[in-house]
This record gives structure tokens, C-alpha cells and sequence, in this order.
């Protein structure tokens, strides 16, 4: 086997790090959406519409990025996502509503289309002994991305509890979620600055009949016999492929029936579970089992960790045990993980008694005589104890003051909830996160792959919006027993 050629290594990692960025962006509203809902006096509806706003973004942008990167090519496209992304960023760091909040984040959702420029980008680039393991780049960034999220997010909150004077003059102490937001810019902005250096894709260059350039760019990337390999690729280009419309009308026929189902059944289950509810609302889940505010950002710092491990352990896994395997091991340990995990909500008690009315008088702005008529009171669900306590002190006081309060209100084993939603993220890290998209890649003919990989990706990014969407308004409606 041929070594891999520094340069293409290089390039490799400077596409991929849109990954990274991109898991960055999904997750980092994660840490903000307390802050949020205080700031701008978000309802559960408004809450679950700025969370999901990206992905709905990309479900658009995925109808047309492929044509897009085919018209300009696929450099300019990453340069124009990139540029998305940091203009995203900046004005969800200086929004001064909830729409604007909520139309940034859309607008950073329409670079999620990174997603298929990026491998599409990579793939073109290397050559077929090296092109699996270089497409991976790209995925196991966007796991970094999103836990490297966790870990700002809980530095800068533990930053904004300082009381060092450059803390309160950079407002970090009373803005801190506008600072979680805008520490994106770093690598977004990296991110386009080093687009600049890269080639564009000799494939794309050659499908506009530019083979001289095409040919320049082979160069650049160290092939070694630059004539075989553009031989090579005006070879594929001049085979028959089927029009978009027939490949589209095949998607109906028997041969593809079966497939189509697998593929739309994994697809669905793979958002029902409730992934990205998991990673995008991390710390509000852990917040419920009465952990307090900082130590639920640490906790979220747990399922950053645990889905890199575990996405690890798939990449080595995947091949020697087989996807079937994987799957149903993942799904039971998803499904006892769940199960676990409502068990432990709907074992909870919600009471104050003097020792909790004494720390929160301590701890915040509030008075203990506002708690008195709920003084011992038990509660057997959180969305009755949450309703008593507005109803004394306001939604403004206790979305301020939610923290403290279900940490001295909330009686669980949190313990069990902890291990039973990091057990989820690693059940579904090491089977239904990666092995869908290999399965994808497998269960398709070649001529129908990208259109009907599309077309199941439409289903489960619905499925994801509709998710993050609806969580909100589940836990308030329902409390965190029934939602999980």
C-alpha cells in the first residue's frame, strides 16, 4: 500500500476541521439555554425553537447544497459555509432579541450542509486505498467539536463566577452565555482563513473540462503518476449514469423496496432515541436530577467524553464484529438505559424543608418566608413542584434561581441518572451513531446511493428538528419521568 501523502494529510485535516466546528456550533447552545430563557423570557416553545433552528436550517440547505458545490465547486461552497458559521456566530453572541437569536442560528444551521461538501470534498481528493480512513477525519471531528463545547462552556462558567476585574469588565460575569456563543468565531474564523490554501477538488475541475488545472492540482497533492490518475477520473466521468429524475423514480421500485424501509426505520430510530436531545440539552437534563448548575456543566462534560471514547471503540469495532451485532447491543443497552433512567425520575420527591428555605436565602436574592407556604410540602412531579414555586416567586425569579432551587428541592439518586444517561451515549456511540452511516453506504446500489441516502436523511434530520423541538415543552408539560 501506498503511503499517504503529507499534503493530502494537510488538506484532509484543514476540510475536517468543519467538522469540528460544526459539532462545536450544535452543541454549544447546550451550556446557554438557562441564560437564554432568562434573558429574553423564553417560553418551552421559544426555547425549543432556538435549539433546533440549526437543524432546520440544514434540513433546507441540504435540498440544495449539492447543486450548489456543483455549479461554484467545492472550495468556494466550503468558503461560503465557513463564512456562515462566523457570521452565525457573531450575531448570536450580539442578539438583542429572541429573533435574532432565533435567525442567526438558523443561518449557522445552513452551513450545516458541511456535512456533505466536506466528505464529498475528502473522498475526491484522496485515492481509494486512503479514502476511507480520511472521510473518518471529518466524522470523528465533529465528536470533538461537540465535546470540546462542554469544557468551554464550563470554564467560562466557572470564569463568570470570578470576581477578578477584567472578568467584569469583558461582562463575562453578567453575559457569559453571549461569551459561549461568540467562542465559536476562533475556529470558525480559523477554519475559512485556511480554506484559502487549499486546491480546488481536481474531480470538479475536470467535470468543467478545466484539465489543466485539474492536472496542476493532481500534482499538488503528491499523486504520483498525475497522467494515469486524470486518465482515471475522465474514465469514470465518461461512464452512463442514470439522471437525477430516474434515480429518483427508482426509489419506488421493488428492488429498492426493502432498503428503503431499513434505511427509513434506522434513520427514525436513530433521532427517536433522543441523541441530540442529549447532547444539545445536556445541562438542563442534569440540572433536573437536582445536581445544581455547575456541577450539571461537568456532568455534560462526561457525555462529551464518554462519545469520544466510545466513537473510538466503534472504529475498531464496526469491522471485526459486523453491524448487525453492534446494532442490537447498542439498541438493548439504549433501551435498559432509558428504562433506567424514567425509573429514577419518577422515584423523586420534591419538598423544601428549613435547611433547604436557610441555604437558598444564603445563596441567592431570595427571602425564605417567599418558600414558607410550600415549607414540607411533598410533591410526587417536578412540573407540580416547578408550578407551586412560580407561582410564589414568578417565572422570572425561578428561571433565574431554577438551579438552586431543584438542587435543594430535588430528592433522587442522581447517581443512577448520571450512569444511566452516560451509559445511553455509550450504547449509542459505539452502534447506531456510526454504523447507520456505514450501513447507508452498504444496503444501496451504487447508481441509487447518494439520492437514496438523501432521502432517509431528510426523514432523520425531521426527526432530529421535531426532538430538540418538542423537548421543552415535554419536560414542562409532562416532567422529566414521562419525557425520558
Amino acid at each position: 500500500m501506498k503511503s499517504l501523502p503529507t499534503s493530502t494529510l494537510f488538506i484532509t485535516i484543514v476540510v475536517a476541521l468543519g467538522g469540528f466546528v460544526f459539532g462545536f456550533d450544535a452543541s454549544v447552545i447546550a451550556g446557554t439555554v438557562n441564560f437564554i430563557t432568562q434573558e429574553f423570557d423564553l417560553s418551552p416553545w421559544q426555547q425549543g425553537m432556538v435549539v433546533s433552528a440549526p437543524t432546520l436550517g440544514a434540513l433546507i440547505a441540504m435540498f440544495f447544497a449539492g447543486a450548489v458545490s456543483d455549479h461554484y465547486g467545492r472550495k468556494q461552497t466550503l468558503l461560503f459555509v465557513s463564512l456562515l458559521y462566523v457570521v452565525s456566530a457573531i450575531f448570536s453572541a450580539l442578539a438583542t432579541s429572541f429573533e435574532m437569536l432565533l435567525t442567526a442560528r438558523f443561518v449557522g444551521g445552513l452551513a450545516f450542509c458541511s456535512l456533505m461538501i466536506a466528505p464529498m470534498y475528502i473522498a475526491e481528493i484522496s485515492s481509494a486505498q486512503h479514502r476511507g480512513k480520511l472521510v473518518s477525519v471529518n466524522q470523528f471531528n465533529i465528536v470533538l467539536g461537540l465535546s470540546a463545547s462542554y469544557f468551554t462552556n464550563y470554564g467560562l462558567l466557572t470564569l463568570s463566577q470570578s470576581d477578578a476585574s477584567w472578568v467584569v469588565q469583558l461582562m463575562i460575569d453578567s453575559d457569559v452565555w453571549r461569551w459561549m456563543l461568540a467562542l465559536e468565531i476562533i475556529p470558525a474564523l480559523l477554519w475559512f482563513i485556511l480554506l484559502f490554501g487549499i486546491p480546488e477538488s481536481p474531480r470538479w475541475l475536470s467535470t468543467k473540462g478545466r484539465f489543466d488545472e485539474a492536472k496542476l492540482n493532481l500534482a499538488r497533492l503528491h499523486y504520483a503518476d498525475v497522467d494515469s490518475e486524470l486518465d482515471s477520473i475522465k474514465a469514470t466521468l465518461s461512464e452512463t449514469t442514470l439522471s437525477l429524475g430516474k434515480r429518483i423514480q427508482g426509489l419506488w421500485s421493488s428492488r429498492l423496496r426493502w432498503p428503503i424501509v431499513i434505511g427509513l426505520v434506522i434513520g427514525i430510530v436513530q433521532q427517536l432515541t433522543g441523541i441530540n436531545v442529549i447532547f444539545f440539552y445536556a445541562p438542563t437534563i442534569f440540572e433536573q436530577s437536582g445536581v445544581g448548575t455547575d456541577a450539571s456543566f461537568i456532568q455534560a462534560i462526561g457525555v462529551g467524553v464518554i462519545n469520544v471514547i466510545f466513537t473510538i471503540v466503534a472504529m475498531f469495532a464496526i469491522d471485526r464484529f459486523g453491524r448487525r451485532p453492534l446494532l442490537l447491543i447498542g439498541l438493548s443497552g439504549i433501551l435498559v438505559s432509558m428504562v433506567v433512567c424514567a425509573y429514577g425520575f419518577y422515584q423523586a420527591e420534591y419538598y423544601l424543608d428549613v435547611v433547604a428555605l436557610h441555604t437558598i436565602s444564603q445563596e441567592t436574592s431570595l427571602a425564605a418566608a417567599q418558600l414558607i407556604p410550600i415549607l414540607d410540602v411533598v410533591y410526587y412531579s417536578d412540573v407540580e413542584f416547578k408550578s407551586a414555586l412560580i407561582t410564589l416567586l414568578g417565572n422570572s425569579d425561578f428561571q433565574t434561581f431554577q438551579g438552586v432551587l431543584l438542587q435543594q428541592g430535588t430528592h433522587l439518586n442522581a447517581t443512577l441518572i448520571l450512569v444511566a444517561i452516560l451509559s445511553f451515549v455509550a450504547f449509542f456511540a459505539m452502534s447506531l451513531g456510526p454504523v447507520m452511516w456505514v450501513l447507508f453506504a452498504e444496503i444501496f446500489p451504487t447508481e441509487y446511493r447518494g439520492v437514496a441516502i438523501s432521502f432517509v436523511t431528510v426523514f432523520n434530520s425531521l426527526c432530529s428538528f421535531l426532538m430538540q423541538f418538542l423537548f421543552p415543552w415535554e419536560l414542562a408539560t409532562f416532567g422529566a419521568g414521562f419525557t425520558f
